[in-house]
């Protein structure tokens, strides 16, 4: 999929996503070593981005599990078309049982989910399993046969084995741990919130309009926020986000009323915002 860690970070930049050396590193050795990538870290910080990304740049086909308390193997693996094989056992009621079942349970009936899809095929394919510590712990039971053998076991028809593996990303905001059965599996990566430098880099990617100076005040200004005792801290989309705003505001300079009237961008709770309006010191930055 890459040539080089260098080939990494050039590819992924074409698309638009600027990776740091960290980065770029774990996704050449996931795609070398053929292993899943777990990518933790706050939410807003590009881990579902990098998925899309390197999906893109190989030209593989994204195939997204989205990940939520209660989802099970029906959502997550395969189910059977219910609706349709009753209709199939009506029409054939002369027939044996023996001979109704054989073709009830067969591709016919079957309605592939994300994990089966992305085994099954044999075109690139990037899998991902997003917002993993979401789901039940009796999910993570299930994903280790997959990211294990790259295999899946259906009763009725056999195991189906992968033919050409996945690339596979799994993308946790830690809100609960992972097992340490899942973690073996996967390489990791942490993504947290970047350099100034890179995060200049990359709002000026997303947001060309925005002079240089206002550039860096919004950096700075998002860098104080981050290091305050925050419900929220503000995430990369969301300094993006407010580059947009500041652009559609027509602002210059970042001063007390502008920053006071568009808080409600790049932070989420009331309190969060009443404290950085009263913390904050834009002199000082």
């Amino acid at each position: 999929m890459f040539t080089s860690v260098d080939d990494v970070s050039a590819r992924l930049a074409e698309t638009g996503y600027l990776a740091s050396p960290a980065v770029a590193t774990t996704v050449f050795l996931a795609g070398r070593l053929g292993k899943p990538l777990l990518v933790e870290g706050p939410a807003g910080v590009g881990k579902t981005e990098l998925a899309k990304a390197v999906a893109q740049v190989a030209g593989a086909r994204l195939v997204r599990l989205q990940c939520y308390e209660g989802v099970d193997e029906s959502r997550a693996l395969y189910e059977w078309n219910h609706a349709k094989q009753l209709l199939r056992i009506s029409a054939g009621r002369d027939e044996s049982w023996d001979e109704t079942r054989t073709d009830i349970f067969s591709e016919e009936f079957l309605l592939p989910r994300p994990l089966l899809t992305a085994i099954r095929g044999d075109e690139p394919t990037v899998l991902l399993i997003d917002e993993t510590d979401k789901a039940d712990v009796e999910m993570e039971g299930l994903l280790l046969e997959v990211l294990s053998d790259f295999q899946i076991t259906v009763p009725e028809l056999g195991t189906v084995t992968a033919t050409r593996r996945p690339f596979v990303v799994l993308t946790s905001n830690a809100g609960r741990e992972l097992s340490e059965a899942l973690r073996r599996r996967c390489l990791f990566l942490h993504i947290g919130f970047p350099e100034e430098e890179l995060e200049r880099r990359i709002v000026r990617l997303k947001v060309p309009g925005l002079g240089a100076a206002l550039t860096e005040s919004v950096v700075r200004v998002v860098g104080a926020l981050r290091a305050m005792d925050l419900r929220k801290a503000p995430s990369v989309a969301e300094t993006v986000d407010w580059a947009h705003t500041l652009l559609a505001l027509g602002a210059d300079t970042l001063d007390e009323t502008v920053v006071r009237d568009s808080l409600g961008v790049i932070l989420k709770h009331q309190d969060d915002i009443q404290k950085a309006a009263a913390k904050l010191d834009l002199d000082a930055l």
